[in-house]
């Protein structure tokens, strides 16, 4: 019986994550959040997956990467000033798969800034990190 469950606890490690792809899955974070402030769509659809997911605070659900655009352009038009994105936290699931935690700051219409939290998945596909689902929030009581 013992030797039934090694090979679950054996695959349940958590696996180690390299400088690399720290420093990579960062990058990553950073220059979407370039391209969203330029609102580069073309430079956006190159760092997402096909079948990318986003759940924004509002509670809209974007599916897929044509629903995922369309929705961050209309975004970045109703919300034009800059926005900050830092990643705190990665964590890598397996070699091709990863979570990242960023802080998330976009300015209100009065200039006060709008705190959120921001996590992203991303997987390695064809050799290179990319986005294959977003989630932002709000906590509430956050400051």
């Amino acid at each position: 019986m013992l030797l039934s469950a090694l090979p679950g606890i054996a695959f349940s490690q958590p696996a180690t994550t390299s400088t690399a792809d720290i420093q990579a899955i960062t990058a990553l974070v950073d220059r979407y959040q370039q391209a969203r402030v330029e609102q580069d769509a073309t430079a956006i659809r190159a760092l997402l997956t096909d079948d990318i997911d986003q759940l924004v605070s509002s509670g809209e659900w974007r599916h897929g990467i044509e629903g995922a655009l369309s929705g961050m352009q209309r975004s970045s038009a109703q919300n034009p000033g800059g926005r900050t994105l830092t990643v705190e936290t990665v964590r890598l699931v397996d070699a091709d798969s990863a979570i990242a935690d960023a802080r998330y700051e976009l300015p209100n219409s009065d200039g006060t800034p709008r705190r959120m939290w921001s996590t992203f998945v991303v997987v390695r596909d064809g050799g290179e990190w990319k986005i294959t689902a977003i989630r932002n929030m709000q906590p509430s009581g956050y400051q």
